[in-house]
This record gives C-alpha cells, structure tokens and sequence, in this order.
C-alpha cells in the first residue's frame, strides 16, 4: 500500500487495536481517511473522545451511523409498539459493512481504496478462526487487516511509543463503546448521565436491561 501510494480508509472504532493499525499506516506514510460507525448519536464522551484523536492524528474522522443501529431500530429493539408504525414507515433498512464503505468510497472519489480494520487473530478463537479461512487481505471486498498478527503486547508498545492516550471507555468499559446491553449501560448511566438519557430517548425500553440483570442474579 506505501508503494501504491494512494489512500486507504480506516474503521476507526475509537479501540486500541484501530488506534494501533492506523499508527502503523501512518508510520509506512501511508494517508488514511478515517471513518467512526455511531451506535448512538450524540453521545457526548463519544464526540469528546472523537475530537481528541482529530487533534492528535490532525485528520477529520467521518462520523456514521452503524449498521448496528439500523438493526436494532428495525428488530424493534427496546422500543415500545407506538414506534413500531413509524420505523415501519420509514422504509430504513440495515447497510453492509461493505455497503458503508462503498458510500465513502464514492463521496469522496476514492474508488478502489482499501478498507483497512484493525481485526486481530489473536483477539478471539472466533477471529483467529476467519483469519485462518479469510486471510489478512481479501481482495473482492478489498479490505485489509493489517495488524493481523499482533499480539496484545505490539498493541501496548505502539501505544506507548507514540504517547497515545485511550479513550475514558477504557476506564468505564474496558474496551470501547460496543452495545446497549447491561455492560455499557450501567457504567454510562453511573459516569454520563445526560448520555444515558440520550440512549434511552432513542431505545426507551432499554432500562428493562437493569430488571433482567437483578432477576438474573
């Protein structure tokens, strides 16, 4: 890719390991045209968070909505039956990964880019296993894992080489913001509230995760 010289785009889930790949692009000179996928939009820690690796890679990060959200909107997920009719009636349907980033491609005359994701194999059996069937590079969709074979400690010491600091995600969740189940609900209503209640003005049902986890216990 440094060789081609052309750009790529980058699923930046705001993570280490997509923070770690677009370093690792940046150090071969290679541009990146970054793009976030929303979960839910607005959330202010997420937007926070955005703006502050805009300023450390000086590059404007594109801001989407996830397939996910179209998911859960059209599986009625906590959403009470009055909303049912209009999801219905607004004919939305779920995008594809690829889908996604065939649409940049074409706002912003970047036919043929390659789609880079910071996807591990040694992240998950589940991932390791479609590393081993996939590969790193698949050329049909032209998309790319190009740290494919780091190991958690190459994440550690890119991170720490270029002074990276990780979203607050990390302290609340672990990882980054992947979900409206218990997991991330709880830490976001504890530590964010006026996030909290922008996630259940889009999913108003989604406080019944707090009843099933005290029936559960």
């Amino acid at each position: 890719m440094a060789q081609e010289g052309n750009p790529v785009l980058l699923a930046f889930s705001r993570g280490k390991d997509s923070i770690a790949a677009w370093l690792a692009l940046r150090e071969y000179g290679i541009e990146v045209v970054p793009y976030h996928l929303y979960s839910i939009p607005g959330l202010k820690f997420v937007d926070e968070s955005l703006k502050a690796f805009e300023d450390f890679f000086d590059t404007k990060i594109i801001d989407l909505p996830h397939p996910s959200l179209y998911r859960w909107l059209t599986s009625y997920v906590f959403t009470p039956p009055e909303r049912w009719p209009i999801i219905q009636a607004s004919g939305i349907t779920e995008p594809t990964y690829e889908e996604v980033a065939d649409g940049i491609r074409a706002d912003y005359d970047l036919a043929g880019a390659w789609n880079i994701d910071g996807v591990r194999a040694a992240d998950s059996p589940m991932r390791r296993m479609a590393m081993s069937t996939h590969g790193p590079v698949r050329e049909h969709t032209r998309k790319m894992s190009v740290i494919w074979d780091w190991q958690i400690a190459d994440i550690r010491q890119c991170l720490k080489r270029h002074a990276v600091q990780l979203p607050i995600d990390y302290e609340w969740f672990g990882r980054s913001f992947d979900g409206i189940d218990y997991r991330f609900l709880e830490p976001v209503r504890s530590n964010a509230p006026d996030d909290y209640a922008r996630i259940v003005s889009w999913f108003p049902l989604v406080e019944l995760e707090f009843f099933r986890r005290d029936l559960t216990r």
